[in-house]
């Protein structure tokens, strides 16, 4: 049995109780990584080694937080697939980094398209994961009450200002160390805070970090002293966009050897070449098959679909600022609707191999521990990476996260491991059908000298007379195409969720668009359904017939382009919320953020979306775990499981989506198995 190098880890623990995580050396194959750059002459290196713990998800007050709130919902009678953006074939299908099969191709995992089968952990001593967590996002007057309970006034914050204050820089203040090195070597909560300073943002054009500070940066290009930061601009999912009330910053950084040309040299067009290289790799663009990186990289080997060891990310996560385009640094220094300050500041390394092709279609350990740091806002995932976060305290300054709060970081950044070759100390993992090498972003990289730029959210520009109330600016970037699609990204999304997240919810701001836009007197088969009235009227039939027409008329919709203007940019409408709707999302995490309640949730709307409600047709339905029948309209708070004990499922939920994989397109059919997360030339 070959021992993998992540799997050493356990057999470590066993020995001494304790894991010892160092920096990647040239024989593991990450080269010279930047770990081994020495840091600062006025910094103490003390060599701290980096230390966490197994600890088990039954003592987390949310056990199943890799599971998101996104997978409760309901699916519209199966008109509504927000599902097979995570839950597909397609990825692992071309061996591209994944080994998450979740449409059927692995049959024990089953087909998560078309079944709410959430897996089994320590069922029945731990709670089973079909019953909904995420009190925050399905009962959001719960939440409001425990603001209440503190004596916080919700209504009176002042979130403009609020979201205009930078948390940021003060968490990168308390990191020691050396901003070159990934791990300070430092006992710190902020030891593994990514060496990204906020001051030395935004990146140049061309994407590149760039320091005036000879001590912080790598070596000086003529422009500035290259810290190994590039920023990414990429398509956004349905989940951190400026609707659903989240924007991202993503910055990849490479080992140093990865900067030097073939004599050891630092050059920037060797870094260039190398970066050019991992992205190619990871969208599956080789078309000329190299073997090894450029330069003083040469000797590493691209490994298809995988990052070479040593890659980080940073991944600052902002509040939705709609006066943000980075053009008034008063406002925000960023663009794409990016405010100043952080929700959370994410963090990922590479520092251990993984072999997705050993996988095969066995099992992973459900019940396996996470392996964290308590204090240091650290977790492993399983499959190479550590991730680290960093939240807003009920103060909002940044403070590390929880492990139980980790966890949440797992479920979409993870995949699967051969738990029987670890012997006693598995480590738990997650992951979904969808991402390549436990990412997300870069896969989804702009083509060309586009995807080197910050951030932008499609080239967001900002309306300066906007009114509160009124869509707040353009954009300026066309809709990018899905490669295996063959058509629009955004378009593919509205066609197959009908909403504007991963939640299946439509705004009323965009609701009231739709109804103006498609109506029989514009050529449309109907009129846009008003569901409101439907839903108050606890009208079943009626409002899965609704459901249907707006399936087909979102598709009638899309194929004429109307969601896109004459230049082929998505309408500011469907992607952007108005100022005062974005002050008061804003305003809704706030009381997340005051509570400290984030392991019930992040994503709080002003009352329970419809998806999160009963509305079955009686020849589907389903009852409560304990037979209680369902009333129509109300919160779904959990679904039936299997209860027979002995058998493979038992414990795992067992409640169809109504998602047909067998119903065609033609007919209404919404199953996909194969998505690919990947863009066109």
């Amino acid at each position: 049995m070959r021992i993998h190098p992540q799997y050493f880890f356990g057999l470590v623990t066993m020995i001494s109780a304790s894991l010892f995580l160092t920096a990647c050396g040239s024989g593991s194959g990450a080269g010279e990584s930047v770990s081994q750059i020495p840091p600062s002459v006025n910094t103490p290196v003390q060599s701290v080694p980096l230390r966490g713990e197994f600890i088990s998800r039954a003592t987390f007050a949310n056990p199943h937080a890799h599971i998101p709130a996104q997978c409760f919902i309901e699916t519209g009678g199966g008109t509504q697939n927000a599902c097979l953006f995570c839950h597909t074939d397609g990825v692992a299908a071309l061996n591209l980094g994944n080994n998450n099969p979740q449409a059927g191709l692995n049959p024990n995992i089953g087909n998560l398209q078309a079944d709410y089968a959430f897996g089994v952990f320590d069922y029945p001593q731990v709670a089973n994961s079909s019953i909904n967590p995420w009190i925050n996002t399905l009962k959001p007057e719960v939440l409001r009450a425990a603001v209440d309970a503190l004596g916080f006034q919700a209504d009176t914050w002042d979130m403009q200002t609020y979201i205009r204050q930078n948390n940021w820089r003060a968490a990168f203040a308390q990191r020691p160390g050396s901003v070159k090195a990934w791990d300070a070597k430092v006992d710190s909560p902020f030891r593994l805070f990514p060496g990204l300073n906020p001051d030395d943002l935004p990146a140049k054009a061309d994407g590149f970090v760039r320091t005036p500070r000879e001590a912080d940066g790598l070596f000086n290009d003529g422009q500035g002293f290259i810290t190994g930061w590039r920023a990414v601009n990429f398509m956004p999912y349905g989940i951190f966009t400026p609707l659903a009330g989240s924007v991202s910053g993503i910055y990849i950084r490479l080992p140093a050897q990865f900067m030097r040309d073939a004599i050891g040299q630092f050059s920037l067009d060797t870094y260039r070449e190398n970066l050019e290289l991992v992205t190619a790799n990871i969208q599956n663009r080789r078309t000329d098959t190299p073997t090894h990186y450029a330069g003083a990289a040469s000797s590493v080997n691209i490994v298809r679909g995988q990052y070479p060891l040593g890659t980080e990310f940073a991944h600052p996560l902002h509040y939705v600022d709609v006066q943000a385009d980075g053009t008034n640094p008063a406002i925000s220094p960023f663009p794409g609707t990016r405010a100043q300050r952080v929700k959370e500041v994410r963090w990922m390394i590479k520092l251990h191999e993984w072999y997705p092709d050993e996988f095969g279609m066995t099992l992973k350990e459900e019940s396996a521990p996470v392996y964290a740091s308590r204090t240091d806002g650290w977790i492993e995932n399983g499959t190479g990476w550590i991730i680290g976060g960093w939240i807003e305290d009920a103060k909002g300054d940044l403070r590390p996260q929880t492990p139980a709060e980790l966890t949440q970081c797992v479920g979409c950044h993870s995949s699967n491991v051969r738990q029987s070759d670890i012997g006693q100390n598995p480590v738990f993992t997650s992951g979904t059908g969808n991402t390549i090498d436990s990412t997300w972003a870069l896969p989804r990289k702009l083509n060309g000298a586009a995807g080197w730029q910050e951030m932008n959210y499609l080239g967001y520009q900002a309306s300066p007379n906007a009114e509160a109330t009124q869509t707040p600016g353009t954009l300026s970037t066309k809709e990018p195409a899905n490669r295996y699609a063959k058509q629009g990204e955004f378009r593919f999304f509205l066609d197959h969720v009908v909403g504007i997240s991963l939640y299946g919810d439509i705004p009323p701001t965009v609701d009231a668009f739709l109804a103006q836009k498609i109506t029989k007197a514009q050529g449309y088969s109907q009129n846009w359904p008003d569901l409101n009235e439907v839903i108050v009227r606890n009208a079943v039939d009626t409002l899965a017939r609704a459901q249907q027409e707006r399936l087909l008329l979102i598709r009638e919709f899309t194929a004429k382009g109307a969601y896109l203007d004459a230049e082929g940019r998505m309408l500011p409408t469907l992607f952007l919320p108005t100022r005062a709707n974005a002050l008061e999302a804003a305003r809704r995490y706030r009381e997340v953020v005051v509570t400290q309640r984030f392991d019930f949730g992040k994503d709080v709307f002003p009352q329970t979306p419809v998806s999160l409600r009963y509305f079955r047709q009686a020849d589907k339905a389903y009852t409560h775990q304990n037979g209680q029948p369902y009333a129509v309209g109300d919160v779904i708070t959990d679904r039936p499981i299997n209860t027979t004990v002995g058998e493979f499922t038992y414990g795992i939920g067992i409640v169809p989506t109504l998602i047909d994989a067998e119903k065609p397109r033609s007919a209404g059919g919404n199953f996909v198995s194969d998505y690919v997360p990947l863009l066109a030339p």
